[in-house]
This record gives C-alpha cells, sequence and structure tokens, in this order.
C-alpha cells in the first residue's frame, strides 16, 4: 500500500488589509500583505476506496458538526476536475482556532488539494486548479503556496514576493469565534466607485522599511471587528505593550491579533508573558515562511 501524503497547513497572517469598496457583485475588493506563520494544521492522506475524513486535534470538536467540511469539497473538486474516482482516508489535525482571521479552513483545503495530487498522481492545470481553489473560498488561492503575497481583488488575484525580512511573529486569540460575513457588515463599505490603483510595493530592504509601510496600510476590517468584539482592543493592547513588539494589529476578519518581532528570543519571551497573563487565550509564536520552498 502506497505511504500516505503529509502537508502542513501554515497560518495565513493579513500584515495588511484594505478595503476599497463593494462590488457589484457584493464581493468586496481588496488589498493585502499577506504572510504565512510556521504554525498550523497538519494533513495526513491514505489511500482508501472511500472518500472519507478524520478529525483530531486541540480545535477538532469546533468542527465535529460540520455537514460538508472544505476539505472534502476540495477533495471531491480535484476529482471531478481531474476526471477520477479515486477515494482517501484524510486526517486533519486541528491545531488552529476556528473562525479566526487567520486562514484556517482555507489552508486545511489547499493542503488537503496539495497532498491529494500526489497521492492520486494528478497534474490539473494551473489555471482549472486555480478556479477550483476560488470556487472553495477567496483565500483558498493564495494558501496553495506559502510564499508572502499581495492579494488584490477579492482574494483571487496574487503576486508572490521574494523574500521578506525575517520576521517572528506572536498570535493571540481571545477564545470568541467572530463571523466574517459580520464584521463585512459591520464595516458598511461604500460602492466601488473605481478599480483601485495597482499598490506599490518598495523594496523590504529591512524589518523597518517594512513595519514602516504597514502603519500606513492598516487593516480597515479592525475598527468594525473591535465594535462586535471590543476584547480584540485588549488583546492588540496586550500584544503591542510586550518589549520588542514593531507593530500590533488584527489579522483578517479577527479575533487573531498578531504582533511583529524582529527575533525569536523577542516573540516567544512576549508569548510566555501573555500566556502567564491570559490563560485562556491560544497563543503561539512562529516566524514567517519565507518562501515556498
Amino acid at each position: 500500500m502506497a505511504a500516505p501524503e503529509r502537508e502542513s497547513a501554515f497560518a495565513k497572517i493579513n500584515l495588511s488589509l484594505r478595503i476599497s469598496g463593494r462590488r457589484p457583485d457584493g464581493y468586496h475588493e481588496l488589498r493585502s500583505l499577506a504572510v504565512f506563520a510556521a504554525i498550523g494544521d497538519r494533513i495526513e492522506v491514505h489511500p482508501s476506496a472511500q472518500l472519507t475524513l478524520d478529525l483530531e486535534g486541540r480545535f477538532a470538536s469546533s468542527l465535529a458538526g460540520e455537514a460538508d467540511n472544505l476539505v472534502l469539497r476540495a477533495a471531491r473538486g480535484l476529482r471531478d476536475l481531474c476526471g477520477i474516482g479515486e477515494g482517501a482516508r484524510i486526517l486533519l489535525e486541528k491545531n488552529l482556532p476556528v473562525a479566526s482571521g487567520i486562514g484556517g479552513g482555507s489552508a486545511d483545503a489547499a493542503a488537503a488539494l496539495r497532498a491529494l495530487m500526489r497521492l492520486w498522481r494528478v497534474k490539473p492545470d494551473e489555471a482549472g486548479l486555480m478556479r477550483l481553489a476560488a470556487s472553495l473560498g477567496a483565500d483558498v488561492p493564495v494558501c496553495l503556496g506559502t510564499a508572502p503575497a499581495l492579494m488584490s481583488g477579492i482574494g483571487e488575484k496574487i503576486r508572490r514576493l521574494p523574500r521578506l525580512p525575517e520576521i517572528w511573529l506572536l498570535l493571540a486569540n481571545p477564545g470568541v469565534a467572530l463571523s466574517t460575513a459580520d464584521v463585512f457588515r459591520a464595516l458598511a463599505a461604500p460602492p466601488l466607485a473605481a478599480a483601485p490603483a495597482a499598490a506599490h510595493l518598495p523594496d523590504f530592504a529591512t524589518l523597518d522599511d517594512l513595519v514602516e509601510w504597514l502603519q500606513g496600510e492598516p487593516n480597515d476590517l479592525e475598527r468594525p471587528a473591535r465594535a462586535l468584539l471590543p476584547l480584540i482592543g485588549e488583546v492588540i493592547g496586550a500584544i503591542a505593550a510586550t518589549p520588542g513588539c514593531r507593530l500590533a494589529r488584527m489579522s483578517g476578519s479577527g479575533a487573531t491579533c498578531f504582533g511583529i518581532y524582529a527575533s525569536a528570543s523577542e516573540a516567544q519571551s512576549a508569548a510566555a508573558a501573555l500566556s502567564a497573563a491570559h490563560p485562556g487565550w491560544w497563543i503561539a509564536a512562529a516566524p514567517a515562511v519565507s518562501d515556498s520552498g
């Protein structure tokens, strides 16, 4: 029997997230600089006649009641795209909190696609694979790779970036799920007036360069998210107060927040201090993944 295939589903962190407006199709035009933290869920796929999904891990119970998990939808979509009838036993180790603004479900689906393509020995054309990914969710296309990326459109336009300066991230989630749809409704973005101009990205030669650019590129969803869940402000404040924190803000639609640090020691010390002060929060420190290799 063939050996199982394994993939990491890294947490996607929106370092910035601008919303230009609401498009005629109801979606929101965005611009986001995203990186992946070297921490996340795990996917393992085994040969099987049937297509099944098993859940384990700290946050598995959060998905147990789902009638149709995104990972299974991705698997079925790949079978249809490639015209095959293969099965697989998929194991999802859910280590990231659910509905937390760090792309967990999207990363899981993308990791499943990567693992299943190897297990089933299929290689769909790039355009077809991207269409499948986009049909599963706006964040799935960017999660097919792990290099830093500038996302635009509704997230389907992806510009992979050269290596960014080395950064360490502290992630903190207060244990309260926040609905993306609710946050966008609270944003009440105006209709998109015109196609947004392409973003100019400087050469991020140093961490100072990156932080300076990010200070002018906030997360536009943070204000409505904080209105719905004021605890987010407390999380950001707690991160910002840790020694060495260069920038603290919310990722995606929340409620996970992050801090940027120059070194492992600073991020890990901050994580230890926050864990002691807030034992009920999910807290982790990890480097940003620099490329897709």
